[in-house]
């Protein structure tokens, strides 16, 4: 009976071993896409990782509960947006925070150089947030991170067609926030 249930035990402990095997190879193919999610939401670095990391370790608590493991990337990117969206919602003076420390670094370089870019980037990340959510989200992960149509659609979980007019209408809006 003994030798039974040692068996037994070494089959659940391998299982266990399995799963967080499976679990630490999903997360390290997208763990840079889960900081990049937050990082859209929450604009801020540091921030954005606080984020990624609790939402991989929500992940990791529910792992052997998620059904489709092939999914598991629009699983975490979900996850990850609405931790983040819950983030901003408590933490607002962050923002403010890391724009100000931004404007006290020291430039290197071509100081005009550097200013323009500066400003630029400033103009266009400050029109980036004035996006409503589902447009940020969609913008950033198809024009800025580079993923197709498809792939944004299988990320978020919404029709093709969805993304690719959500993209169209925050191009729209970008355009005129910059002029």
């Amino acid at each position: 009976m003994d030798g039974h249930a040692e068996g037994f035990a070494g089959r659940l402990v391998t299982a266990e071993d399995d799963a967080a095997r499976e679990f630490e190879a999903r997360l390290t193919e997208s763990s840079t896409l889960a900081v990049r999610v937050a990082y859209s939401v929450v604009r801020n670095r540091a921030d954005a990782e606080d984020v990624a990391q609790l939402a991989f370790v929500r992940a990791h608590g529910a792992f052997g509960r998620l059904r489709d493991r092939d999914r598991f990337r629009a699983w975490l990117v979900r996850m990850t947006f609405r931790i983040a969206l819950d983030w901003k919602r408590g933490h607002r003076r962050r923002g403010l925070r890391e724009d100000s420390v931004a404007r006290l670094r020291p430039a290197f370089g071509n100081a005009e150089h550097d200013l323009i870019d500066s400003d630029r980037a400033s103009r266009l990340w400050t029109a980036i947030d004035a996006l409503p959510e589902k447009l940020r989200l969609v913008i950033v992960l198809a024009a800025i991170d580079g993923h197709g149509m498809k792939e944004v659609s299988v990320l978020l979980g919404i029709p093709e067609g969805t993304v690719k007019s959500r993209l169209f209408e925050a191009k729209r809006q970008l355009q005129e926030r910059l002029r």
